[in-house]
């Protein structure tokens, strides 16, 4: 269920906040990508395969990098996030690498977004840090279906359910694996920046993997490919170590799931 305070609006009001950070941070590199770097990693690139002449639908697409990273590789791409900055952000970079024909933005939730895109495509996806911010995953499947075509895929990669059962540096079991009820907190910093002052309420729900794969097989889409990871790609979390630009929780090397992906068919 919903939780009866508007977590919508205070989470726009979050990621408004990280977004006037991140486009600054080292940590996404702007600068980088507008002369070319591709931020999409090998575990959701080898699921989303050749994407030239295609069309695809990014859910929570943030400000855009990986979004317009699809359009350079030939693929026509719509963006949706809840953030009205992050849509401004990502619309700013589109015009600045001459992207805008081959990629458009729209600010909206997830679950509104069959109201504001009418459009059908060949691929959806979603990645890292998306589906904690929403209640119920039997809608959000069905967001997903109403927008593949017959054929097509849904392509998701993700930080594992198992790395939010921790306390913020990883000593504690803090959380439960199963989602009890919304997790409301006072928030401080971000992921780029943990000493920035930035300070807001956060509303987000622990979702196990059987809820996730059961919320979209209810569907009728077809599980393809199921892969889990003992690293994160992205160095996001504390206590982290690096070992050829992957990374770990120190101490839980090689022992905790950190990244698990999928890719789901649509039958004809």
């Amino acid at each position: 269920m919903e939780p009866k305070n508007d977590y919508l609006t205070a989470n726009k009001v979050l990621w408004n906040k990280r977004t006037d950070i991140h486009v600054n941070s080292a940590f996404y590199d702007v600068p980088g990508f507008l002369a070319g770097n591709n931020p999409l990693k090998e575990i959701e690139l080898s699921l989303l395969g050749d994407v030239a002449n295609t069309t695809l639908l990014h859910l929570q697409c943030h400000f855009g990098q990986d979004t317009l990273s699809l359009a350079r590789m030939g693929a026509r791409v719509t963006g949706v996030d809840l953030s009205d900055t992050a849509i401004a952000q990502a619309n700013a970079l589109a015009a600045q690498i001459q992207l805008t024909s081959q990629a458009s933005f729209v600010c909206c939730d997830v679950y509104s977004a069959p109201a504001h895109i009418n459009d059908r495509f060949d691929t959806v996806f979603t990645s890292y840090g998306t589906i904690g911010w929403l209640p119920d995953l039997d809608k959000w499947a069905a967001v997903i279906e109403h927008f593949l075509k017959p054929g097509g895929h849904f392509v998701m990669a993700d930080f594992h359910p198992v790395v939010w059962m921790f306390d913020d540096y990883f000593k504690t079991v803090f959380y439960s694996y199963f989602n009890t009820e919304a997790l409301v907190e006072e928030t401080s910093g971000t992921y780029t920046d943990r000493n920035s002052n930035i300070k807001s309420t956060s509303y987000s729900w622990n979702h196990p993997l059987s809820d996730i794969i059961m919320a979209l097989t209810a569907q009728g889409l077809q599980l393809q490919v199921f892969r889990e990871f003992d690293y994160s790609p992205y160095n996001c979390f504390n206590n982290t170590i690096e070992k050829n630009g992957r990374f770990y929780i120190q101490g839980m090397e090689g022992k905790l799931p950190m990244v698990y992906a999928f890719k789901f068919f649509k039958p004809l």
